[in-house]
């Protein structure tokens, strides 16, 4: 809105903006190139603090890149929209060519407007705006979004928001809209924040009416020359590492992404007959499987968790089995995979007499005629009743397996990262990190923070993929050894 309102650039904006040429992401890029670049830009003093460089995987060398090969983020990076499927190849493209297109025109133009006749754009100034863009925006004021994925996370949909009453035009509505945060962008994240940020939407804090302001979290008078931190939110290593270029190691948030992916269904037996019954089940084909899961499962040591043990579980389970044909499992309580990918598995692995049963429960409950369609919950129902969990958990334990293989095929196990991360003596000063490779004994090549993130990173999934693998193997067992 801002961009859209002033004086010099907001007439061309707006009518770009309005013909949907442009988003207004674009528009944010456009403004910090352009205050950037201008000599007597009121935002110089902020501007000037910003970074030049960036940690995040989307600037890393080809050797660093690879560092991340196996992992979730480096198929994220290679596809920075994965819905859309675009490479970074092509990214740089579309990017230059919004650049060639929209961007250097216009950003030229204005600042001859505006008298700076011998400043020369370059792509260079397109590309640092757009990364600090995507590293403002997404920083959180402390809400949760442990359900967040690195595809999420490339689609924006953890973004800094702020409160805006009466921008629709209604002063009893609240719209939410992105934008850049002055200050407030220059907290670094700490776990346990020493601050959070609030938004005064009259003015009656701070005197200035939708402005933000810092809000000391600590009970004791804060302490002088102490860096004031802010929570980013329970992010895990692969949003901190896309978003910032940071991780925290051995962070407590970290989380394993599983998926199925929807092109195998094709493959499977009676594909057009599971598809129909996983999309009337609203079934989820990936889950984010977080750390602290492993607390209330098999092997709960050294697991922490603030959650509610897993009460509640065994309810939810007991209502599928409406016959009474298929026996609770004695493991309910201690299965830590979510109920919505079990529901996609045990579809995607159901046998052809399996699927004449759910067909069969089906009709006994709404009629060979279909006088109503089933709800999503009695689908589910069925499903279970016909399958149990033994073709999940095995299918769930395929996939889980071909993680790991996948994530040690190009870097080798976790103890070979830990090796690694001990000769790394002191990842705050670059120039001390060492790493193993070198062709003399005793002496060891320089890693940069961008290796030494990525090893972290590539750890903390490998642990987890080791840890909840074990538990689906035992819960494999457990579902076989009880007729499952």
């Amino acid at each position: 809105m801002r961009v859209l309102q002033d004086p010099l650039i907001g007439p061309e904006c707006r009518a770009m903006f309005e013909e949907g040429e442009v988003d207004d992401r674009f528009l944010m890029i456009l403004f910090l190139m352009l205050e950037r670049l201008r000599n007597n830009s009121s935002w110089k003093p902020y501007l000037d603090m910003l970074p030049s460089t960036f940690g995040n995987p989307l600037w890393f060398t080809d050797d660093e890149l690879l560092e991340l090969k196996g992992t979730t983020l480096y198929r994220a990076t290679e596809l920075q929209n994965l819905m859309k499927g675009i490479s970074i190849c092509c990214r740089e493209k579309r990017l230059l060519s919004l650049y060639e297109d929209k961007a250097k025109g216009l950003v030229q133009k204005l600042l001859i407007l505006d008298g700076d006749l011998e400043i020369e754009v370059c792509f260079e100034d397109f590309l640092w705006a757009n990364s600090d863009i995507q590293s403002s925006l997404n920083h959180d004021s402390g809400v949760s979004h442990s359900d967040i994925s690195a595809g999420d996370l490339i689609d924006g949909k953890d973004e800094e928001r702020s409160k805006v009453p009466g921008v629709d035009g209604q002063s009893n509505e609240t719209v939410w809209v992105e934008g850049l945060v002055p200050g407030i962008d220059f907290c670094n994240h700490n776990l346990k924040a020493v601050a959070t940020w609030e938004v005064d939407g009259t003015g009656m804090t701070i005197g200035v009416p939708q402005s933000m302001y810092l809000l000391s979290a600590e009970k004791t008078p804060f302490q002088m020359e102490k860096e004031i931190t802010i929570s980013y939110g329970n992010k895990g290593n692969e949003e901190l590492l896309y978003l910032y270029g940071f991780v925290i190691d051995n962070n407590p948030d970290e989380y394993l992404m599983v998926h199925y992916p929807v092109e195998a269904i094709q493959n499977v037996p009676f594909a057009d007959s599971k598809m129909q019954l996983l999309e009337a089940q609203k079934a989820e084909m990936r889950c984010l499987l977080p750390k602290r899961l492993l607390a209330h499962g098999f092997f709960p040591e050294g697991a922490t968790s603030n959650d509610n043990n897993g009460k509640g579980k065994a309810e939810k389970i007991c209502s599928f089995s409406w016959s009474g044909q298929r026996r609770m499992p004695s493991y309910i309580n201690k299965l830590v995979f979510p109920e919505e990918f079990l529901t996609a598995l045990r579809t995607i692995a159901m046998q052809e007499d399996e699927l004449f049963k759910v067909t069969s429960f089906l009709e006994e409950l709404v009629g060979s005629e279909g006088v109503r369609q089933p709800t999503d919950t009695e689908v589910k129902t069925a499903v279970w009743e016909a399958c149990g969990d033994s073709g999940a958990l095995q299918l769930l334990f395929d996939l889980l397996q071909t993680k790991v293989m996948d994530l040690e095929e190009n870097s080798g196990t976790e103890d070979c990262d830990t090796e690694l991360l001990e000769k790394a003596q002191d990842v705050k000063n670059v120039e001390q990190c060492e790493s193993k490779d070198t062709d003399e004994p005793g002496h060891y090549k320089l890693m940069s923070r961008n290796t030494w993130s990525s090893i972290v990173y590539r750890k903390g999934q490998k642990q987890l993929a080791r840890l909840f693998l074990k538990e689906a193997e035992h819960a494999l067992h457990l579902s076989l050894s009880e007729g499952g």
